[in-house]
């Protein structure tokens, strides 16, 4: 699934997968490879959101995007073994490579399409 910055005009992602179902939520990107894999979490309604970095071995970047996909937090270089609750409710949470927010630019306020 592409996901794409509609305000800055940039691809983020070309190879994202959606989880929104309990069991993809819960696996995530634990025991995975370090790869340039991304993955779009949603959510059943706007909510604080809790992500912890167990069993996942390197760092990566988040967006926190409310139900409009505007972006409304972001967490750049996420550590390992880490917890991040986001500043804002957010409908979705989109786990992507470490560098993408930077590398793309994107900054809260931002459009993203998927």
């Amino acid at each position: 699934m592409l996901v794409r910055n509609a305000t800055k005009k940039r691809v983020i992602a070309d190879n994202a997968r959606l989880c929104n179902d309990i069991f993809s939520k819960f696996i995530g990107l634990m025991l995975s490879k370090k790869h340039s894999k991304t993955l779009i979490f949603k959510f059943n309604e706007e909510k604080t959101i809790s992500l912890h970095m167990f069993f996942v071995f390197y760092p990566i970047d988040v967006l926190f995007l409310g139900k409009n996909k505007i972006v409304v937090d972001k967490k750049e270089n996420f550590k390992p073994f880490r917890f991040y609750k986001s500043k804002r409710k957010a409908m979705y949470a989109i786990e992507l490579p470490n560098g993408t927010i930077k590398k793309t630019k994107t900054s809260k306020g931002d459009n993203i399409k998927f």
